[in-house]
C-alpha cells in the first residue's frame, strides 16, 4: 500500500506502546488496518513488551563477571518491575549472561547490538525484548561498568555480590609483579577488600588525597556556618571545623575504614600487613558499588496490580 500516515503510526504508538519502526511495520504488513496491526504486533510479543517499557522498573539484579586471569571484569545492573521476576531463572541467566558479554565492549549502545551469547541469531536488544515479552515485565539494562587494568601494569580485579544481588562491588588492586598477582593470598585481599566496601556504603573514595578540593570546602562552608559555633573566636572555630571536616573526610574513604574482620586495625593497616607478607606494593586503584535500583523512583503498586504484574497482565 501507500505510505503509512505518520498520525497512523502514533496512533497505534499510544494504543501499543510499541516502538515507532515496529508500528510502521505492523501497519504495512496490515495495509493500514488499526487492529489488524493490533494483532500483528501482539502475535510478535512486540505490544506487550514494548509497552512494558513504560513501567518503572526499579527491583532486578546487580551480577558481576571477572575473566578468569582476573585482568578484566565488569559488573552490571539490569532491572525489572518486581522482585517476582528478579528471583526468575530465566531473568537471572540473562543478568548473569549481560555481565559476561559486557567484557568485549565499551557502552550499553554497542552491547544492545551484539548477538545474544546464548542465541545468536538475537541481538541483545532483540533477547530482552523476548524476555520482556515472556515474563510480563519491563526489564531494562540500566548500567554497567567494566575494570581493565592498564597495559603494562600488574594486579587483578574482583567483585562481590551481597544481598541476593541487591548489592554489587567490583575493584581494581595493583601489584608489581605476575608473580604476587597469582598468588591466592592477594586474591583473598581483593576479595576482602570488595566486601569492604559492600559493608561501607558512605565510603566514596580509596583515599583522602582523591576527594575533589570543591567537596572538601563544601564541606567546611557547612560547619563554618553551624550554629553551635557562631559566638566562637575565629582561630577557635577553625581549629574546631578543622577536626570535623578531617573527621567527616575519612568517613568518606575506603583506606580509613575499621577493617569489618579486625575491628582494631584499619583497611589500610591491613593493606600493609599484606604487603608485608607478600613482599611488595600494593595498592587499591580503585573500586565502584552499585546499589540496585538506586536513584530510581520506585512506583507504588496495590496488591491487585502487583499480583497481576506477577502473573503477566497489563
Amino acid at each position: 500500500m501507500a505510505e503509512i500516515p505518520a498520525k497512523f503510526v502514533q496512533e497505534l504508538r499510544q494504543q501499543t506502546g510499541a516502538g515507532m519502526m515496529d508500528c510502521k511495520k505492523a501497519l504495512k504488513e496490515t495495509e493500514g488496518d488499526m487492529q489488524k496491526a493490533i494483532e500483528w504486533l501482539r502475535q510478535k510479543g512486540i505490544a506487550r513488551a514494548d509497552k512494558g517499557a513504560g513501567r518503572v522498573a526499579a527491583e532486578g539484579l546487580v551480577d558481576s563477571y571477572v575473566q578468569p586471569e582476573g585482568r578484566v571484569g565488569v559488573l552490571a545492573e539490569v532491572n525489572c518491575q518486581t522482585d517476582f521476576v528478579a528471583r526468575n531463572d530465566a531473568f537471572k541467566s540473562l543478568v548473569h549472561n549481560i555481565a559476561n558479554q559486557a567484557a568485549t565492549v565499551d557502552n550499553i549502545e554497542s552491547l544492545l547490538t551484539q548477538p545474544y551469547i546464548e542465541d545468536q541469531s538475537l541481538t541483545v536488544d532483540q533477547f530482552i525484548k523476548q524476555t520482556i515479552a515472556n515474563l510480563g515485565e519491563n526489564i531494562q539494562l540500566r548500567r554497567f561498568i567494566k575494570f581493565e587494568p592498564a597495559e603494562g601494569t600488574q594486579g587483578i580485579v574482583d567483585s562481590y555480590i551481597h544481598t541476593g544481588g541487591r548489592v554489587g562491588v567490583m575493584v581494581e588492586l595493583d601489584c608489581k609483579s605476575d608473580a604476587v598477582a597469582g598468588r591466592e593470598e592477594f586474591k583473598t585481599l581483593a576479595r576482602n577488600i570488595a566486601m569492604q566496601v559492600a559493608a561501607c556504603p558512605n565510603v566514596e573514595y580509596v583515599n583522602v588525597d582523591e576527594i575533589p578540593a570543591e567537596l572538601v570546602q563544601k564541606e567546611k562552608d557547612i560547619e563554618m556556618g553551624r550554629d553551635d559555633l557562631g559566638n566562637k573566636p575565629q582561630n577557635i572555630k577553625e581549629k574546631i571545623v578543622q577536626g570535623r571536616i578531617e573527621k567527616r573526610l575519612k568517613e568518606m574513604t575506603l583506606l580509613d575504614q575499621p577493617y569489618i574482620r579486625d575491628q582494631s586495625i584499619s583497611v589500610e593497616d591491613m593493606i600493609k600487613q599484606n604487603i608485608s607478607g607478600l613482599g611488595e606494593n600494593i595498592q587499591v586503584r580503585r573500586f565502584v558499588r552499585f546499589i540496585l535500583g538506586e536513584g530510581i523512583e520506585k512506583q507504588q503498586m496495590s496488591f491487585s496490580e502487583e499480583v497481576a504484574a506477577q502473573m503477566g497482565g497489563k
